[in-house]
């Protein structure tokens, strides 16, 4: 195996570039022994002269002359790959994917990365907006650095940083007789069409469940694989609903109500999804740093 450093590289590349010692030596940085030193290694390295010296001329050999084109782009490889890196820890160049579900993405992240791109406008950002589930997936599997969803529970793979606690809301059409009212119990939903999330779903597990442990008769007639939908069909009338705070403002834009709902109060921590023993990016540990500051310090939902 051929050792040759980039001292050596860079020495060669000086001289052939100067044809001369002396000028060579002010654009590295080289006393003219320690240059000449560095020249006779490379050539010892690679098994023969690349310059031709006399007492008056300097000139490349043919191996010199092949030689030289293949430094010069090692060299320039080298110092691109040194600027790329130095540009990445600066934060004037790169990637970040964050994934987020969708309750999360289209509600607070938006100001979240809109105050990221202030800091840091050379960093490109593209959100997935998939459901807790896939968020959760996507960081144990390495897609994203780092994710926005529901405590994941015992999870030793990640680590889940808490922003807010979301507590559950009624929504109800614009009409309906409990849009009256300023707080609901899950019980007062019993007389109504209900309508939930197409299982499997982390919300759907968590409002089955609830009824369950509270012994409320609330039969699901109507299901939807999207918030959006369920929004939608309670604004036109077609039942009422339960979803996490988080969508609160979503689901009035759609012309629905949304009250707090308790008896029993229902909620679920979100918070920062990371993968344990993988250090982050320097992208992605300055959004963690932005979402536990700027989304961490929110009232609960």
């Amino acid at each position: 195996m051929i050792n040759i450093t980039l001292k050596q590289i860079r020495a060669f590349v000086a001289v052939a570039r100067s044809r001369s010692f002396a000028e060579a030596c002010a654009v590295v940085h080289l006393s003219q022994p320690a240059l000449s030193i560095a020249v006779k290694n490379l050539e010892e390295a690679v098994g023969g002269p690349l310059l031709a010296r006399s007492t008056r001329t300097l000139a490349l050999t043919p191996e010199g002359e092949a030689f030289y084109p293949v430094a010069q782009r090692l060299l320039e490889d080298w110092d691109g790959a040194l600027l790329d890196l130095h540009n990445l820890f600066a934060m004037r160049r790169g990637k970040l994917t964050v994934a987020a579900m969708p309750s999360f993405a289209s509600n607070q992240l938006p100001q979240v990365v809109r105050h990221y791109r202030r800091r840091y406008p050379d960093v490109n950002v593209a959100v997935q907006d998939v459901i807790a589930e896939s968020v959760v997936e996507m960081v144990r599997n390495g897609r994203v650095e780092i994710g926005v969803t529901f405590d994941p529970g015992d999870a030793t793979d990640l680590q889940f940083r808490p922003l807010f606690t979301d507590r559950f809301v009624a929504v109800l059409p614009p009409a309906h007789p409990l849009a009256a009212r300023r707080r609901l119990s899950w019980r007062a939903l019993q007389a109504s069409s209900f309508l939930a999330l197409q299982r499997p779903s982390s919300i759907r597990a968590l409002i089955d469940r609830t009824i369950e442990d509270s012994a409320i008769d609330l039969p699901v007639e109507l299901e939807a694989h999207q918030l959006a939908t369920i929004g939608r069909m309670v604004a036109a009338g077609l039942g009422v609903s339960a979803v996490p705070a988080l969508c609160r403002r979503q689901m009035e834009e759609m012309g629905a109500v949304c009250r707090p709902l308790g008896g029993p109060a229902v909620s679920r921590r979100v918070g920062v999804l990371t993968r344990q023993r993988y250090p982050l990016s320097t992208a992605a540990r300055a959004m963690l740093e932005i979402l536990l500051q700027r989304v961490g310090k929110g009232a609960d939902g």
